[in-house]
């Protein structure tokens, strides 16, 4: 698998914002994660809370800033390019979840950016079945990265 090409866009302040590289590494594990061997590209946009609520309530109807939203590429039929999607995170509600949630932030800044990768690729939660399968792989991929498993208590 070759590296994936990642861009990183910084929307609102970077401080307590991983840099690029960390965001290429999560994606890399997220692909490898899922076997994926082609070459791929990701768009990854940091946005503040108001383009984030703004973007969640366009897209899925929801008035809230939320932490990740997935925009898997939707490329017409005979279009053969690597991209995958787009991922927007918004730092704020990221910051905020690591502190409710006791996670050191740059451990919930690698699970946001694999579970959007992961939807990317086609995993989803919506059934019990896709759940459990999807988040057993992120739970895989990130301790690969010496990670704990975000869904324990």
């Amino acid at each position: 698998m070759s590296s994936p090409d990642v861009a990183v866009g910084y929307a609102t302040s970077r401080r307590g914002v991983p840099a690029p590289v960390s965001f290429r590494r999560w994606v890399e594990a997220a692909l490898k994660g899922a076997r994926r061997r082609k070459a791929t590209e990701v768009s990854i946009r940091i946005v503040d809370a108001d383009e984030g609520r703004a973007l969640n309530l366009q897209y899925r109807g929801r008035d809230y800033a939320t932490n990740v939203l997935s925009f898997p590429a939707d490329l017409p039929p005979g279009l053969n390019l690597p991209l995958i999607g787009d991922l927007v995170i918004c730092a704020p509600v990221v910051a905020r979840e690591a502190a409710e949630q006791g996670k050191k932030p740059a451990d919930h800044w690698a699970h946001l950016t694999i579970h959007g990768t992961l939807h990317l690729l086609g995993y989803d939660h919506i059934e019990e079945a896709e759940a459990e399968a999807m988040e057993g792989l992120e739970t895989r991929v990130l301790a690969g990265l010496g990670i704990a498993d975000p869904y324990l208590a």
